[in-house]
């Protein structure tokens, strides 16, 4: 059974946005700063629009935290968009029908974007402002918001993340599957959060001819998460396996259209004598000379590095515009440029740590069970004594 359930809510162009998380043990410390940086890592990436300059986001919270420490209630945070006063007249919850409802409805779907799906879905094809601002992907700030309390929650037992970007367009900065150790140069202040950022001049520049040419760009970001016991997650039920949890959250980031657990694109090629990982006795137990399934096998954690890339296509909104047909008028026409990104890869690394974060939190507190952080502190010393003779954190693994 599930133990986390988070909701967000609010519109990319609304007041805020807000997250509830629910299923947080109580007692456990959260460290603002902490929560803040990741929300500014989502801000960050050279290719960023406009909007970028305007908000400042920081966490707000109004339920769920006394003292810095966690109540067991609902977490409720919220995310303000600065942005909100310059479109209280577009977006006003009350308005009904105002001088400039004609004008400031879209009709025009985008390609890409859930416009029209989402419009057809919904019946809101007449003003698809409905469904565009809540698919935007200023939705991930509460997600975020969200994932960076589980962040707090996992490394409590030594649990840690590394990501970065590994490609942007036609440009790689790094091939294949990342280890941790790949990922130890990476500086999240460095202009596309790169392994090698003394050396992201070309993947810049690669940026910067898009945007002249009112283009966009889309990439692939890594993702190592180290520390991570065996026995998370499940066999028994599809539902419940643990790699296709973590799929599904990826995926579920917008722009994603596909997810790679370890190396899975590469290990498809080859034979299976050259796909698994053996294992040997090691000085910390049971080890494994590689790492192919990317700390996942049937469904379950394997106490190995779990490692995951994700896939995201370019922005779907480009200055120079693609072809669409307004549905009001029936008339074909050019898709409206508002403002957008040239690419947002650079904030994506942030956006993968958090969805992974909530995934495997939910299956630690589904593991080690209890409504107190004493409680789970006891169930992971109990649990970590149980499979040590195979398997215990190792301190150069979890540094």
């Amino acid at each position: 059974m599930r133990r986390l359930r988070l909701l967000t809510g609010g519109e990319s162009h609304g007041p805020r946005l807000t997250a509830i998380l629910e299923g947080l043990p109580a007692g456990l410390p959260l460290d603002r700063e902490a929560l803040n940086i990741m929300l500014r890592r989502r801000q960050h990436g050279f290719g960023r629009g406009g909007r970028q300059s305007i908000e400042k986001d920081e966490i707000e919270v109004s339920g769920g935290l006394r003292d810095g420490r966690t109540l067991g209630s609902p977490l409720v945070m919220h995310v303000n968009n600065r942005d909100w006063v310059n479109w209280q007249t577009v977006m006003d919850p009350w308005e009904v029908d105002g001088p400039a409802a004609a004008q400031r409805a879209v009709t025009r779907p985008r390609p890409g974007h859930a416009d029209y799906s989402g419009g057809v879905a919904t019946d809101q094809l007449s003003d698809q402002r409905n469904v565009l601002e809540r698919a935007s992907a200023r939705e991930t700030a509460a997600r975020v918001a969200a994932g960076a309390v589980c962040k707090q929650l996992l490394d409590r037992y030594g649990i840690r993340m590394r990501s970065a970007v590994l490609a942007i367009g036609a440009h790689s900065a790094f091939e294949g599957p990342p280890t941790w150790h790949d990922l130890e140069k990476v500086r999240h202040d460095s202009p596309l959060v790169t392994p090698d950022p003394d050396n992201e001049d070309v993947l810049v520049e690669s940026v910067r001819a898009a945007r002249e040419e009112g283009e966009t760009l889309g990439g692939v970001v890594g993702l190592v998460i180290r520390g991570v016991p065996p026995g998370l997650g499940a066999y028994v039920h599809w539902d419940r396996k643990l790699d296709g949890r973590l799929m599904q959250a990826t995926a579920s980031i917008p722009s994603v259209k596909a997810v790679s657990l370890g190396a899975g694109l590469e290990v498809a090629r080859g034979t299976g004598s050259k796909a698994h990982d053996p294992f040997i006795r090691g000085e910390h137990g049971l080890d494994r000379p590689t790492n192919h399934a990317g700390g996942l096998e049937g469904g379950v954690t394997n106490g190995q590095d779990i490692v995951v890339r994700a896939w995201f296509k370019p922005i779907a909104t480009l200055r120079k515009g693609l072809p669409s047909v307004d549905l009001a008028t029936g008339e074909a026409g050019e898709t409206v440029w508002e403002r957008s990104d040239v690419t947002a890869i650079g904030a994506a690394p942030p956006i993968l740590e958090a969805v992974a974060a909530l995934v495997l939190g939910d299956a630690l507190l589904e593991k080690l069970g209890g409504d107190a952080i004493t409680d789970l502190d006891a169930a992971w010393k109990t649990y970590c004594a149980r499979i040590g003779p195979w398997w215990r954190p190792d301190p150069a693994r979890t540094s």
